[in-house]
């Protein structure tokens, strides 16, 4: 066993843990668990341990169903929720086949392959995610979805249970060594922004499925509901996921270039034209849910146009420049993700379009300096500036086209993406709403 391995299983000795659990997703994103005895956690980190894949969306055929599970020793940490009584840890795991292959329908085994490929390219990639979410008081129902205050952006609501809740879950994320950057209320009533510190991208997307877990558990006590629904309602802003993306060379930010425009490299320009180069392609992904693209066209600084800009909150690429002087905090912003998608595959399809910018040399169009909502259909065309999917039915059409995406997911996760995605349009397509009953049962 290497270091890592050893450690962990000295703090399961350590603190008198019972049950670990070991952690995945399914392709949707899902969080999948299962409870070990520590006695068994030796062979897993060498053997992996079996479980029924076909019963995991995606993951699987049913006469392909034997799967293993090999726990990622780096990620070993206590659940805080839990207290100190009965203490259970966590840790992520890897799925392979049973011949101990990586199994190429693994979200992370996904994400890892691209981080390989951008690797071999000389780049490490850093991420830094910004997850917004509402609070809702129970009970919610279809008629009855209420938020916990009515405040608005950076407010401080001194009486109100958000800012205890955020608070809560500040410090569990921190108790997990999951650093947090920034927490306050956003925009919409019940709104608020829990903001990660910058890490290597898969530790970010292994952030992401606990802070979101954080984020339920903390709600789950304070009796209130946590909601990562793109857009709960049509008159408020919805929630993002604002992802900061830098690659690094050698130690040295591969984005900066003091001379370039707002400090961006040749590299960091190649990056931005290759995600907007893919940007319709890979939004079935970045925006895997029907209710995504009530966000992305409901208004609320969503971006819904292919275009980049520095200090334009429209634009769908962003480049900040807040600290300008630090070489290493130079980064692009990619402001479509939403917090319902699956961070894995999210990740892995911007980092393969971003390279596939820079080893392609793409050249990047003018920034957009103007508010593009503000502009008219003909003026975005005079500009070339394209829209991004107006619906999962059209993502679903673009995704389909394209071979990046095909060939960084893999064909398994690519098909079920697909299948998945047009089922749902389909259930959503079947359904009669409220407004079409308003509209058409005239009732005296």
């Amino acid at each position: 066993m290497d270091h890592q391995q050893e450690h962990a299983l000295q703090e399961i000795a350590d603190r008198g843990i019972r049950f670990v659990r070991l952690w995945f997703t399914d392709v949707a994103g899902m969080l999948k668990s299962v409870a070990v005895d520590p006695g068994e956690l030796e062979d897993a980190f060498t053997e992996g341990i079996g479980f029924d894949g076909s019963s995991i969306e995606g993951l699987t055929r049913v006469q392909e169903s034997d799967m293993l599970l090999r726990p990622d020793a780096r990620t070993f940490q206590v659940l805080p929720w839990r207290g100190p009584d009965d203490p259970v840890a966590r840790m992520f795991c890897d799925v392979l086949t049973p011949d101990g292959h990586q199994a190429l329908s693994d979200p992370r085994g996904v994400l890892e392959r691209t981080v390989g490929r951008a690797a071999d390219m000389g780049f490490t990639v850093v991420v830094h995610p910004e997850i917004e979410f509402y609070l809702f008081d129970r009970p919610v129902t279809p008629d009855h979805v209420a938020p916990i205050d009515n405040a608005g952006y950076f407010d401080h609501t001194a009486r109100g249970d958000s800012n205890d809740f955020r608070r809560r879950a500040v410090r569990m994320l921190e108790d997990m060594d999951i650093a947090v950057e920034f927490s306050h209320h956003e925009a919409g009533p019940g709104q608020n922004e829990i903001d990660l510190r910058a890490v290597d991208v898969v530790t970010a997307a292994d952030n992401i499925m606990t802070a979101r877990t954080v984020i339920e558990e903390v709600a789950l006590r304070e009796d209130i509901v946590a909601s990562f629904m793109p857009k709960p309602f049509i008159d408020q802003p919805g929630s993002g996921m604002h992802t900061h993306l830098s690659l690094f060379e050698g130690g040295e930010n591969a984005f900066y270039d003091a001379s370039g425009q707002y400090q961006l490299s040749a590299t960091g320009r190649h990056f931005i034209a290759g995600l907007l180069e893919h940007a319709r392609a890979i939004c079935a992904i970045t925006n895997q849910n029907v209710n995504s693209y009530k966000r992305l066209w409901g208004g609320g600084e969503a971006p819904s146009f292919v275009c980049w800009g520095h200090n334009n909150r429209s634009a769908l690429v962003r480049v900040p420049l807040y600290k300008p002087t630090k070489r290493q905090s130079a980064r692009i912003e990619y402001r479509a993700l939403d917090p319902a998608a699956n961070p894995y595959l999210a990740f892995s399809v911007l980092i393969a379009a971003g390279l596939d910018g820079i080893e392609r040399r793409l050249d990047l169009e003018p920034e957009a300096e103007d508010n593009v909502w503000d502009l008219s259909e003909r003026e975005r065309r005079v500009l070339g500036i394209e829209p991004l999917p107006g619906s999962l039915e059209e993502a679903v059409e673009a995704m389909r086209e394209s071979d990046l995406v095909a060939e960084t997911l893999g064909e398994e996760v690519f098909d079920f993406v697909l299948r998945d995605h047009e089922k749902e349009w389909r259930e959503y397509q079947e359904q009669i709403t409220p407004q079409e009953i308003r509209r058409f049962l005239k009732v005296n």
